[in-house]
């Protein structure tokens, strides 16, 4: 999905958490819609936090922004990375944001910046998958909900890979935020409207939403027990609020507080920009009726399986068996997808 984008740092008036604010500057005035809300509609990205990683590294302890120095030294990086974009070709080009920002983490509480420990519940749910995943797949439901292109889950605004554009639209009853990659949309009522019934269950839940003074406050509840807040499987006692606030021009700070006292210890909080990029625009994202991955995934573990047989009643020696390792080094750990550390 190639972007239009510049490369240059431009500065966001989201300081301290993104690059250095201007010595002076206006206060900013908060955009309205002609029905007197704030105006959140547009098309954002979490582009710009591509290099921020979602736990703190255990150096930074309590403190939640990089000092000048480590600031400079992740805008060196991110630099180097978008001009390797830019001189590229590919699925990928250009999905690296404009901006460098100073988060150590986009995990903000606990203090520490690390999710907490995972319930006893939710440990066990997690070996069970990771048994799951290490053998063959006998099914299309023994893969993710990512897999299946159903849902990235109810943090779809933090950055990934790629595919993290979203577009808000409003009126003075909805707000409605369409998110690029397996293209799903929520439409959050804004209206008082209680919540669904309980035995009404949603992979990202039911959302209802207000405004307390320029920040959209959306709660959401009424999850099914197959969603995931990143990468973990969570209950149907999760319940997320979020907080879109539109802070300049170009920047929607947005935060999202994660309660599952089924799944965590405790509460946990993230937060990360979502800007604008010159010339950025969501694309179509045709999970379904591009999912070869998914039939070939089964196709192939189903020839294992009859190499495996011919194998035993021939009396050789069967294939090795295949499985998921994880990140082998396709991808960098590094979360910028740049240079890795310390180059």
């Amino acid at each position: 999905m190639r972007r239009s984008v510049a490369v240059a740092l431009v500065t966001l008036s989201c300081a301290p958490l993104c690059a250095q604010a201007p010595a002076s500057k206006k206060a900013w005035t908060a955009l309205r819609t002609a029905w007197g809300a704030p105006d959140l509609q547009g098309v954002w990205t979490s582009d710009d936090a591509r290099s921020v990683p979602m736990q703190r590294p255990p150096q930074f302890g309590e403190r939640k922004l990089l000092t000048d120095d480590e600031f400079a030294e992740r805008k060196r990086r991110d630099d180097e990375t978008r001009g390797d974009t830019r001189a590229g070709a590919g699925t990928f080009v250009g999905e690296v944001g404009t901006r460098t920002v100073r988060q150590t983490s986009l995990v903000v509480d606990p203090p520490d910046g690390r999710t907490p420990a995972l319930t006893a519940d939710a440990q066990a749910k997690a070996a069970a998958t990771a048994l799951l995943r290490g053998r063959l797949p006998q099914t299309w439901e023994d893969r993710s909900i990512s897999d299946r292109c159903i849902t990235r889950g109810i943090l779809a605004a933090l950055p990934a890979l790629y595919g993290n554009g979203l577009r808000i639209v409003q009126n003075p009853s909805y707000v409605a935020i369409s998110y690029e990659m397996i293209h799903e949309t929520r439409v959050v009522p804004l209206d008082g409207r209680p919540h669904l019934p309980k035995n009404v269950r949603l992979y990202v839940g039911d959302p209802r939403g207000h405004w307390e003074g320029d920040a959209l406050v959306v709660d959401t509840s009424n999850f099914n027990d197959k969603t995931v807040v990143g990468q973990t499987q969570t209950s149907e006692l999760l319940h997320v609020t979020e907080r879109f606030t539109r802070v300049s021009a170009d920047t929607i700070q947005y935060e999202a507080t994660i309660e599952d006292p089924r799944t965590w210890a405790r509460p946990w909080t993230v937060t990360v920009p979502l800007s604008t990029q010159p010339g950025y625009q969501i694309f179509p994202y045709e999970c379904h009726e591009g999912n070869f991955a998914l039939r070939n995934i089964l196709s192939a573990a189903r020839a294992e399986e009859r190499a495996t047989a011919d194998a035993i009643r021939n009396g050789t020696t069967p294939p090795e068996p295949t499985a998921w390792q994880g990140n082998t080094g396709l991808l960098p750990d590094d979360p910028s997808f740049g240079r890795p550390q310390g180059r």
